[in-house]
């Protein structure tokens, strides 16, 4: 086991260890700051003999008067090389947490959309949390340790070899016997430490959903049911953990009791040497004040490895994300006048590689400046088909054109510019109004081009009444706005990106019928010579479209007009009798 897990912990540290090496000047004040601490603990011990013999026993002035001067001088040493040490430390630490959970979150900007909705939101959030500081911790306390101690150990060494280097042949015995009990324990470590991980995760999933979902909670009655999950998952880590602090402490004991045993020994034969004339009471002294010296830094060796093995868990499960591939950005092509010609051949999908295709064999074309509906019963892949387009995702089969080229061959950021979305799921950030309409390369635009989308979009109709305006902060996903503010607020982006091809998944789902009207004479304005795929739910909202395509099942089962397709009497027909139907009812 432990050979094929030494490869591994190399592989993760050395490339941690990068992250230290751009600040090594840094490091290299801790290390020296680190070494002073070591001499000035080991000084310390050694000023007993003379103490001892000088001061005490043979009653020496001289001694007494410049044995405290050393002693004040060895402690502001001891307070400035600590100073330097953990501050410095401290910056390195505080540098790579900073690095990494930069790098992670970039690697979260380029994963392809596939991979984040099929993972778990939780375990991501806690590598950006928990993991990160884990491996702070690791940078940072092994490393004081690890130098600083080892130092400290080999300092006090030095001092008890020349005390009695019988005396020290005798505790060096111990020292092998404390590094095999360090090595298996760290085997412990290390399996805790990643599941202590794993259900950090979880509860961080847990607690997300119940924040986002509170108002699903409280209205169907969720509150024991969230707790007993929420129990559940801190059950799992509250148990790994008292494993870990179980297998740390046990380390800690065994260690004492090893030190003990060997302390007696110490006592018992410097008894001897001091009956037979070879150690002097300050030798021994000193000598026993640094094998005492030894004891703490020994023992946060031992503590160490649980630390150590935390950091390495941490680090593999952020480099697993990092070295997640990005999205494919293959394509060289790109093109500042698009004009929006939009073509599917053959096109077939699927989520789950191959396995109940989401779609298939998908063709249509859409010339430029024309729009097209895509229509269905839900799970028919409308959604999934117009995600095909910006490369959300990428067809398993098939081509899709843009302008005659397929989207593959475009530099994917270009392709994007071209396109345009509002979608159902309204993406708003905790920020300002005017921030989340001119988002991201928006933020580019004049304040009258800003002013001119809002307008057109029916956003300054609330703004005006908003005491900040637009400088009103919308809360978390827009919260703080209604649903029909939000959408406004998502359609004004759409206008003001102002792209050839514009995409209209379920554009006016959270509208009242007053705002619909208004977003409606919007949104045909702004369809006007742009290629337009519409997605609704509502099909009175798309009898003006070019064409309408009916899917079925991943297929194409109708397409036309709508007058077209009513007079087939086909699919099309029976969804537009069971809404008229249902609208009727609700009147």
């Amino acid at each position: 086991m432990t050979n094929r897990l030494d490869p591994r912990v190399k592989v993760v540290y050395g490339r941690l260890w990068r992250y230290v090496m751009p600040h090594k000047i840094i490091g290299l004040i801790a290390v020296i700051a680190m070494a002073a601490t070591a001499v000035v603990e080991a000084s310390m011990v050694w000023l007993v003999e003379p103490l001892m013999d000088e001061t005490l026993v043979a009653h020496n002035l001289e001694t007494a008067r410049w044995m405290p001067v050393a002693f004040v001088i060895i402690f502001i040493g001891r307070g400035i090389a600590g100073f330097a040490t953990e501050s410095s430390l401290g910056w390195i630490g505080r540098s790579v947490i900073s690095d990494l959970r930069r790098d992670v979150f970039k690697k979260f900007l380029t994963l392809p959309t596939k991979f984040i909705e099929t993972h778990s939101t939780g375990p991501m959030l806690s590598r950006m949390t928990y993991n990160v500081e884990m491996v702070a911790e690791s940078v940072t306390n092994v490393v004081t340790v690890m130098v600083r101690d080892l130092l400290t150990v080999i300092a006090a060494m030095g001092v008890m070899i020349y005390q009695s280097p019988r005396l020290f042949v005798f505790v060096m015995i111990l020292l092998p016997i404390i590094a095999v009990l360090i090595q298996i324990l760290g085997k412990a470590f290390r399996r805790y430490s990643g599941r202590i991980q794993d259900s950090v995760g979880e509860v961080t999933q847990v607690t997300d959903e119940v924040l986002r979902g509170n108002r699903v909670v409280k209205i169907f009655g969720g509150y024991e049911y969230e707790l007993e999950r929420l129990v559940s998952v801190d059950e799992r880590n509250r148990r790994q953990n008292l494993k870990l602090i179980r297998s740390r402490s046990l380390g800690v004991a065994v260690t004492q009791v090893i030190f003990g045993i060997g302390i007696a020994g110490v006592i018992y034969a410097a008894g001897i040497e001091s009956v037979n004339g070879d150690l002097s009471p300050g030798s021994f002294m000193s000598f026993f004040g640094a094998m005492m010296l030894m004891l703490q830094p020994l023992r946060r060796i031992t503590n160490i490895s649980a630390t150590l093995q935390r950091g390495i868990a941490a680090g593999d499960s952020l480099f697993s994300i990092i070295d997640e591939p990005d999205e494919i950005d293959s394509g060289a092509h790109t093109s500042d006048k698009v004009r929006g010609s939009v073509e599917f051949r053959n096109v077939s999908f699927s989520y789950n590689d191959g396995n109940s295709p989401v779609l298939a064999g998908v063709s249509f074309k859409v010339d430029a400046g024309k729009s097209i509906a895509i229509v269905g019963h839900s799970g028919s892949g409308k959604s999934t088909l117009v995600g095909l387009l910006p490369r959300f995702y990428d067809a398993d089969s098939g081509t899709i054109l843009l302008d005659g080229t397929s989207v593959k061959d475009y530099e994917l950021g270009n392709l994007r510019d071209n396109i345009s979305l509002v979608s159902q799921d309204i993406v708003l950030f905790n920020d300002t109004i005017e921030n989340n309409l001119a988002y991201g390369q928006l933020r580019r635009r004049s304040q009258a081009e800003i002013l001119q989308a809002a307008e057109a979009a029916h956003i300054l109709d609330f703004v005006q009444e908003l005491p900040d305006g637009f400088e009103t902060v919308v809360g978390d996903r827009g919260l703080l706005l209604s649903g029909g503010q939000r959408q406004r607020v998502a359609i004004g982006r759409a206008l003001l990106k102002n792209a050839p091809v514009l995409i209209l998944d379920e554009a006016t789902s959270s509208l009242d019928t007053k705002s619909e009207r208004r977003i409606q004479d919007a949104l045909e304005k702004l369809m006007k010579d742009r290629t337009t795929l519409v997605i609704a739910h509502r099909l009175s909202t798309v009898e003006n479209v070019d064409q309408i395509i009916v899917l079925d099942r991943g297929c194409i089962v109708e397409s036309g007009s709508h007058k077209e397709l009513l007079a087939a009497d086909g699919h099309y027909a029976a969804l537009y009798r069971m809404q008229f139907s249902d609208e009727t009812s609700d009147d």
